[in-house]
């Protein structure tokens, strides 16, 4: 198979995810930052969506993050969510509740930064935070059953409880223990994946 390529922005939790869940099946592949604020071509001629991450090899770029980790899930045979068909439900549930709660992550970013003060909609704000909130406190409930052995989905939430150290440090900990447990015995476990959590560039 040819190497890989992974087109990504370092803040990105969805590429993030994506490079960690490469990592985490033992692919080799090549990283390509990219500013998709500016559009540039090399993102536009393989994504033209204009977003991040896109994973490209010889034949095809494939992009939306959960589709990049099916893709991988399917060259590694089923490695990445779980063997059974329960672990691989518990697997894709967790990512794909991950990934909501970082869409409105990023929608609350986005009204905040692309809009002058006295415009923001903090209904909308609230709106979103709302759904956050809920999700973490299920996330709260549910991290204990979760399985020792790692799947795409832990990974997935990992990169999400990134983005909110990075974007909302200080508003989201309190009453969260077993997210914060969690998260440190995932670190513990994967050192390798940490260098590729969203942060600042």
């Amino acid at each position: 198979m040819a190497r890989l390529k992974i087109l990504y922005s370092p803040t990105s939790p969805f590429a993030a995810k994506a490079r960690m869940i490469a990592a985490f099946g033992g692919f080799s592949f090549d990283q390509v930052m990219i500013d998709p604020s500016v559009q540039p071509s090399e993102l536009l001629e393989v994504n033209p969506l204009g977003k991040v991450p896109v994973l490209v090899n010889d034949e095809d770029a494939v992009f939306d993050s959960r589709l990049i980790t099916t893709y991988l899930d399917e060259l590694s045979v089923g490695a990445l969510h779980g063997d059974s068909p329960v672990e691989r439900f518990v697997s894709q549930k967790l990512e794909a509740l991950s990934d909501g709660v970082c869409d409105c992550l990023l929608a609350h970013v986005m009204e905040r930064r692309l809009r002058e003060p006295e415009q923001i909609s903090q209904s909308l704000l609230d709106r979103y935070w709302g759904k956050v909130s809920r999700s973490l406190s299920l996330l709260e409930d549910t991290v204990p059953g979760l399985p020792r052995k790692m799947s795409a989905g832990q990974v997935a939430l990992r990169c999400m409880l990134a983005y909110l150290d990075l974007r909302f440090s200080g508003e989201w900990e309190q009453g969260k223990p077993e997210l914060l447990r969690w998260q440190k015995q995932f670190d513990a476990d994967r050192p390798d994946l940490l260098n590729y959590l969203p942060r600042q560039s």
